[in-house]
């Protein structure tokens, strides 16, 4: 499905729902051409490729999802792959991402995407009013896509953090597999966050104070304020990356304390059993014995066995404490 708006910067309007022929007419500089291409077919994102001219290399990159992010330069436009997040909380992998591929030119936009990602549709709605996306060039127009589904991140960091605090509690009640299974659920998310926004942080940063592509001046104080967000999330990765880490060692602290509790009861079970056995077994030989005829003999060795046994669980539980 393709969706494209028109910026006429003469007019100050917005044009939609051009057929594949229209998108062949001359577009001015002042004015900007976005193009949204998702749930495409492989002659639909071909027709647009002829149209703007790009490269195979990164046709082949849109059709075939798994790149990595990056930037690729291609003489006069620029090609990058993102990552979005998808949230379900019904789905057993609750967190995944999508790949995003954009072309920036000097006055067009094209997004290429498989599945649909709610930010572009909120602003595809604000384009339908309103310019305010369109009219500041593509510089712009970039920014407010890429701010927009890095902002949908901190929803999912969120609800990272709330599962951390809520093992931290389940840690003591629930069955070791479950909860070994759900911080290694955590863990892989986290993998998943830090991968994806990583290199998006480095397309983003400065070196040596330039930007890695043309930005108007006043638009830069929105790139820095994206390049801020980028690094919060980043900076939060890593932050729950050590809680988890460190929540799971204090459980694994725990299942070992839990397993010596068990094994010094053990132990001191056969420890008490060990001389009772010795007497019983030396009484119940076919050996002559003393008064073994009187019932006050069973009585006796009775009220010794069982005295015996207090004194040595005393004994033992006074050295345990």
């Amino acid at each position: 499905m393709i969706k494209i708006h028109y910026y006429n910067s003469s007019s100050k309007t917005v044009q939609h729902d051009f057929n594949m022929i229209d998108l062949q007419f001359p577009i001015h500089n002042e004015d900007l051409l976005w193009v949204d291409l998702y749930a495409y077919s492989y002659n639909e994102l071909n027709n647009i490729a002829d149209v703007f001219g790009f490269h195979p290399l990164a046709v082949e990159d849109c059709l075939h999802e798994g790149s990595r992010p990056k930037m690729d330069s291609y003489g006069d436009y620029k090609f990058f792959v993102l990552h979005a997040p998808i949230y379900n909380e019904k789905s057993n992998n609750e967190i995944t991402t999508v790949e995003l591929n954009i072309f920036m030119g000097p006055n067009y936009i094209v997004t290429v995407h498989k599945q649909k990602l709610q930010w572009l549709g909120k602003m595809e709605n604000v384009c339908v009013n309103s310019p305010r996306f369109l009219e500041k060039g593509t510089d712009f127009l970039l920014h407010t896509i890429i701010d927009g589904i890095t902002d949908e991140y901190f929803p999912v960091l969120e609800r990272i953090r709330a599962r951390i605090d809520e093992l931290e509690e389940e840690i003591y009640d629930y069955q070791p597999k479950v909860v070994t299974e759900e911080f290694l659920a955590l863990k892989r998310t986290i993998i998943l966050i830090r991968q994806a926004i990583m290199p998006q942080r480095r397309i983003f940063s400065t070196i040596n104070g330039q930007w890695k592509f043309d930005i108007q001046e006043e638009n830069i104080p929105f790139y820095k304020d994206l390049n801020d967000h980028l690094e919060r999330i980043v900076d939060s990765t890593e932050t729950y990356r050590d809680l988890v880490n460190s929540t799971l060692d204090t459980y694994f602290s725990i299942i070992s304390g839990k397993s010596i509790e068990k094994l010094n009861l053990l132990t001191v079970i056969s420890t008490i059993m060990l001389p009772l056995s010795v007497i019983t077994s030396f009484f119940g030989m076919n050996v002559p014995l003393p008064y073994q005829d009187t019932p006050y003999t069973t009585i006796a060795i009775s009220a010794f066995l069982v005295i015996f046994t207090w004194g040595m669980w005393i004994y033992f539980k006074k050295m345990i404490a």
